[in-house]
């Protein structure tokens, strides 16, 4: 069974921090993509931040550039997202999900290349 479970979500003051962490089981991470993607209401799920397989190559959305940073440990199953300086327009349903095989890099963060999704974490940054 593939599963992934995320967790570290709440709510947080506009500049704070969390860190969001992706548990997978049933299969292992080692071959996997693993993408970072948010939703609100009445917005097109956007992919945050992706992180390859292969070669460690990461895709960063351009509003979140320089305060999130994706990571992964392989040995562990697990993906974390480390978000800082937060603002209120990061609030969002927080999804983790998984492909294998992802070769085109251009597409390492198009949610429709992934497979295995998560069932989300809320987040949300407000004072």
């Amino acid at each position: 069974q593939l599963q992934l479970v995320e967790s570290g979500g709440g709510l947080v003051q506009p500049g704070g921090s969390l860190r969001l962490s992706c548990a997978a089981s049933g299969f292992t991470l080692d071959y996997y993509a693993i993408g970072w993607f948010r939703q609100v209401p009445g917005k097109e799920r956007e992919g945050v931040s992706c992180i390859s397989s292969s070669d460690g190559s990461t895709y960063y959305a351009e509003s979140v550039k320089g305060r999130f940073t994706i990571s992964r440990d392989n040995a562990k199953n697990m993906v974390y997202l480390q978000m800082n300086s937060l603002k209120p327009e990061d609030t969002a349903v927080y999804y983790c999900a998984a492909v294998e095989g992802v070769t085109l890099l251009f597409r390492l963060c198009v949610s429709d290349e992934y497979d295995y999704w998560g069932q989300g974490t809320q987040v949300t940054v407000s004072s």
